[in-house]
């Protein structure tokens, strides 16, 4: 599964993933004028970060240290779930075919792990639930997991009430908007779960289908067929989830960009408001990357893929999904009500909790004060471990980082920049005055940011209309180039 994932910081530390669709050590020879499709591009490589590899750790401490509460605290939550039915090809996410039957296990000690984070969040916003397959999840744990989701947090915004038992009453209408978004494998959705589903809560899917070719399913190693696509989106729709998003892919080994076109006009003959489209990215110790360096396929010529790229956005944009972000399409754009706001919340750099095995989250050291950064961190990416070390709930974490204003300037740049919204000029140029008056940045970092963009322009990679009224947005060429683009903008964020 590819949104809220390979564009979904919650599933790595920013700075610890370079390439969701967002990795250092990944070098795929034919993407790389293509911006990938997640917020963690390669734009952070070699940039200094300091991390904490202890497994001996939890969240506990990145939490009191942060000061959040329920006035201050994340709106957003991010929940993994690792099982699958088959791990796919091009999928690097912590995952596994379950064969000792953990899904209870992992369950209750979920449910524990969410009852100590919630002292830490505000009125929840968005809720998403990637994997892994989180269709998987027999529903009788569906029912368990929403329950304690309703009983733990605020969700007064949401389409049921709280301490439910989910009956399957008629939903209210929200008071503000709301996004509870749950990843579906075509194969796995049925009426039952859609069902209770929507009764928790759920009121958006997002559907991996990555291709309607069966051929280039099975290069993927995509185990499902294209046809249970369509009978997913209807099941949604009968079930009365309003939102369908559906992932694709495109540069698959062999694939033509007639097919391609037809890829996305399946998409778009389903009524989908939401469409992610990824270009295939070969990420280390994958089984995708073992497969080419063995030579049993070419990758996509460079050429191809950046025809794909275009034509994935001038069709779209012909069928009234405009992009909002890299590889994010919808109706209505960034500020129409289809596009991803929990995606928005990492892209905007805002707060999020985080829980399972892998997940990662983002609390603000001060959260009265953004600009003094951030504290990051992983949990566990081993389900082993993740069941066996609980202290009070909280989960074992890995790659600990303390708050970098720097960093934390550097990452707004790198994620504002992907957007179709841009980034407003009089508040990055204030912030960096704000950081060098602290002595967070080098006394240059202003005039150098200033003197990029306008380079930037002059290479045809920023919009010069947009940057006369004060926005650094990219141009139909900068899309394509928009790692290289923000890259050189980070570069001029220099510590002191």
């Amino acid at each position: 599964m590819r949104e809220g994932t390979t564009d979904n910081p919650s599933r790595q530390p920013l700075s610890q993933n370079h390439s969701q669709g967002l990795r250092p050590d990944t070098a795929p020879p034919q993407a790389a004028p293509l911006a990938n499709g997640s917020p963690r591009s390669d734009a952070l490589a070699g940039l200094p970060i300091q991390a904490s590899q202890a497994v001996h750790q939890s969240s506990r401490g990145v939490l009191a240290r942060s000061g959040t509460d329920r006035a201050s605290g994340a709106r957003s939550l991010y929940i993994h779930t690792p099982f699958c039915v088959h791990k796919c090809h091009y999928c690097d996410f912590y995952s596994f075919v379950d064969t000792r039957d953990q899904q209870h296990a992992f369950v209750e000690r979920l449910c524990k792990e969410l009852r100590a984070l919630a002292p830490h969040a505000a009125t929840i916003d968005t809720i998403f639930v990637g994997g892994g397959t989180p269709s998987l999840l027999q529903p009788a744990l569906w029912k368990r997991l929403l329950v304690a989701l309703h009983d733990l947090f605020d969700l007064r915004n949401a389409a049921v009430p709280r301490k439910s038992d989910l009956p399957g009453r008629q939903p209210s209408a929200p008071a503000t908007p709301f996004e509870f978004t749950v990843e579906c494998n075509p194969e796995s959705v049925t009426p039952e779960l859609l069902g209770i589903l929507r009764d928790g809560g759920v009121n958006r899917v997002s559907i991996g289908a990555q291709s309607f070719n069966a051929a280039h399913l099975a290069t993927l190693e995509r185990w499902h067929r294209p046809e249970n696509v369509a009978r997913a989106v209807d099941l949604a729709r009968a079930a009365g989830i309003e939102r369908q998003s559906i992932d694709l892919i495109f540069a698959v080994p062999g694939q033509t960009l007639e097919q391609w076109r037809s890829d996305l006009s399946i998409a778009l003959s389903l009524g989908t408001t939401h469409l992610s489209c990824y270009d295939l990215t070969y990420e280390p110790n994958t089984a995708m990357t073992i497969r080419l360096r063995r030579g049993e396929f070419l990758p996509a010529p460079e050429d191809l893929e950046a025809d794909m790229f275009v034509l994935t956005g001038d069709t779209l944009a012909n069928a009234g999904l405009q992009r909002y972000e890299v590889s994010n399409y919808a109706v209505g754009g960034i500020n129409g009500p289809h596009a991803c706001r929990h995606n928005l919340a990492y892209w905007r750099q805002q707060q999020w909790l985080a829980a399972g095995p892998s997940a990662s989250g983002n609390i603000f050291a001060n959260p009265a004060d953004p600009l003094a950064g951030s504290f990051r961190w992983k949990n566990t990416p081993n389900l082993g471990r993740y069941l066996e070390h609980d202290d009070d709930g909280y989960a074992p974490a890995i790659d600990i980082e303390p708050p970098s204003p720097a960093r934390a300037l550097r990452e707004r740049i790198m994620t504002g920049l992907r957007l179709s919204a841009g980034l407003h000029i009089p508040t990055i140029v204030q912030d960096a005055r704000t950081l060098l008056s602290r002595g967070h940045l080098d006394a240059r970092t202003p005039d150098l940011l200033a003197s990029e963009a306008r380079g930037l322009i002059g290479d045809g990679l920023l919009d010069p209309e947009q940057a006369a009224s004060g926005l650094w947005s990219l141009s139909a060429q900068g899309w394509m180039l928009a790692d290289f683009a923000a890259r050189r903008l980070m570069a001029c964020v220099r510590e002191p």
